[in-house]
């Protein structure tokens, strides 16, 4: 059958849009609860949240995530009908829910608009990688409580002891007495200025002859080996960078808000 009267072209064309309409919002929810209909758009919303925390939802999950989705509209409605909505304490964790989305919503805002260049990441790693250069020290000691302990150590170490069983058996640092008093390789600014400029002024496999006293005791100090310091490269630690210094940038921002808002309030101040 042909239609030629384009009135009744129309009439058809409206009829076919009114039978596909219930089908096309039935695509656009996942289930009808109790006469209320179920918006896919939650399932979204909860697959971009698990996304944000770095979670992959596969395939296999997305039916849990909708039995989730369906199974909150099934129990906020009966927590509806029993009148919770209601409430004082409903109303005031729906304040602060809204205030965390609003806050969040705020911030990630925030970190899209200002995101941190390579050239800023990069300009950090150069100067924590100059703050790390220069040579570690890979030193052995031995911690006793009085100078002449530590004389009586040295003379038995020099009389033939090993370093390392003279450690485990005497020294007052358990930590490293454990390991043969091996503290192995760190910065000298890493130890107290005692201690360091002892350990410098020792040539590789040198032990101290003198005990060295330092705030934690007397020290015999050997020096086992010398390195150039390591960093690792730019790449492999280019995001950790970044997402200092966003937290920098955004604890800054905080900052200016708060500056500039006008309240009685009088903040703690954290020492």
């Amino acid at each position: 059958m042909k239609l030629t009267n384009p009135a009744a072209r129309a009439a058809l064309a409206l009829t076919l849009a009114a039978l596909l309409l219930p089908a096309a919002a039935s695509a656009q929810n996942i289930a009808i609860v109790n006469g209320k209909p179920v918006p896919k758009s939650r399932v979204d919303m909860l697959v971009t949240q698990a996304e944000h925390a770095g979670q992959k939802i596969t395939p296999e999950q997305m039916g849990q995530v909708r039995d989730q989705v369906v199974l909150r509209e099934i129990f906020a409605q009966e927590a509806q009908k029993k009148g919770i909505a209601a409430t004082p304490d409903f109303a005031a964790q729906m304040e602060l829910a809204r205030q965390s989305i609003l806050i969040r919503e705020l911030f990630e805002q925030y970190k899209a608009k200002h995101p941190i260049s390579d050239e800023a990441a990069k300009a950090e790693y150069d100067k924590f990688k100059a703050q790390s250069s220069g040579t570690e020290y890979r030193a052995s000691h031995i911690l006793v409580k009085t100078e002449a302990e530590a004389k009586a150590l040295i003379a038995k170490i020099n009389a033939g002891a090993k370093f390392e069983d003279v450690a485990k058996a005497n020294s007052e640092d358990t930590g490293s007495a454990a390991k043969g008093g091996d503290l192995d390789f760190a910065k000298p600014e890493a130890y107290v200025p005692e201690f360091a400029n002892a350990l410098k002024a020792l040539k590789k496999g040198e032990m101290t002859q003198t005990p060295v006293k330092s705030q934690f005791g007397w020290h015999i100090i050997r020096l086992d080996d010398t390195r150039e310091a390591t960093f690792p490269a730019f790449a492999d630690v280019k995001a950790q960078i970044k997402q200092r210094l966003e937290q920098i940038e955004l604890q800054k921002y905080q900052e200016e808000l708060k500056d500039k808002a006008k309240t009685d309030y009088k903040f703690v101040t954290i020492k």
